[in-house]
């Protein structure tokens, strides 16, 4: 990848950027989406979001010709998946139908791509980076089990991200999913990272719903997915003064009148902290002899103190700010909110 990147994640209500030059973060900016802009992860107006991307660049001095994009969570598809050794003619032919259950409408209207998590040697976990298989040099399928994380996501996706930079002057050098933004951090920060935990997860707090990213080490073994977020709390606000929600959703991020304290919020936090709750109790279930005990904490919610008190409490374990996966995190303003565009802009 280009030496200097600007990562690029857009969500529901914002636009944010990074930009990434020798693995440290040099400016970070946002903008506020239009509303509409985005629907179920899907750019509706390249045009306007174009736009909207290189005024932001020009208002914050911004200047990079190659970009990173994250694809939006609602748009793509992520599975771990177990398949015997093979090689990467028979694994581009067979990973798609991985995805039978998760897809609708034609193969031929996605892409797939893949890395590889294990060695055929030694079964020791790896970077697959390159996708490269076992055999691949020969032409010969290896023995064994090969471990995968494989994504999918539709071709109209990446063409919409690469008209929107195109339009703002840049060109296209990395796609893929927040996820690998995350791995992409925990990978630089695994020495320091493995001092708390060997086992640890990420909480994305985003607008429509909250994940929950289990690792151990930089190895992603679960999401979980709570079709709950801040929107809930944008209801309970426009309830409460009477106003539309996308004004209620600018009194919660700016803690008008101290709004985060009221109680009808207190009351939402506690919900929210229920359902996190229900779903780890659920991976701890599913994985007999867990030891999470450790999340960080990035997204949009992060900032509002009273839900990541309400959460830490009600979950019994020990929370981190996100920028804590950031090399010069610290001096990051507001970095738990640009994580994703960070990670992806170090891949």
């Amino acid at each position: 990848m280009a030496k200097t990147v600007l990562g690029i994640d857009i969500g529901h209500d914002e636009l944010k950027l990074a930009l990434v030059r020798g693995g440290r973060v040099v400016k970070v900016a946002t903008a506020t989406m239009p509303e509409n802009l985005l629907r179920e992860g899907r750019i509706t107006s390249r045009e306007s979001l174009g736009e909207l991307l290189r005024a932001t660049m020009k208002e914050n001095g911004i200047r990079a010709n190659h970009a990173a994009f994250v694809i939006p969570n609602e748009t793509v598809f992520i599975k771990n998946v177990e398949m015997p050794w093979m090689t990467v003619d028979q694994l581009e032919y067979n990973l798609p139908f991985e995805f039978n259950d998760y897809i609708t409408g034609e193969l031929k209207d996605y892409v797939f791509d893949y890395a590889v998590l294990n060695s055929p040697d030694d079964g020791a976990a790896q970077a697959g980076e390159d996708g490269e298989a076992a055999g691949e040099a020969d032409g010969e399928s290896g023995s064994g089990i090969m471990e995968l994380m494989a994504v999918g996501t539709l071709k109209a996706v990446l063409e919409d991200a690469q008209e929107v930079l195109r339009k703002a002057g840049l060109r296209l050098v990395m796609s893929a999913p927040g996820l690998c933004a995350y791995i992409n951090l925990l990978r630089r920060q695994k020495d320091d990272l493995t001092q708390v935990a060997d086992e640890f997860g990420i909480l994305d707090l985003g607008y429509s719903s909250i994940r929950m990213f289990m690792f151990r080490e930089d190895r992603h073994i679960a999401t979980r997915v709570l079709e709950v977020g801040l929107s809930t709390l944008d209801d309970v606000l426009a309830d409460a003064y009477g106003v539309d929600v996308h004004l209620a959703h600018t009194y919660l991020m700016t803690n008008y009148e101290n709004c985060q304290q009221r109680e009808e919020c207190a009351a939402a936090y506690e919900n929210i902290a229920v359902e996190l709750m229900r779903a780890l109790n659920f991976y701890r279930f599913s994985n007999p002899g867990t030891a999470l005990s450790d999340l960080w904490l990035c997204g949009g919610g992060a900032v509002i103190e009273p839900l990541a008190e309400t959460i830490g409490d009600m979950l019994n374990i020990q929370l981190h700010p996100a920028a804590e996966l950031v090399p010069g995190g610290d001096m990051v303003e507001d970095c738990n909110t640009y994580v994703q565009a960070i990670g992806i802009a170090m891949g």
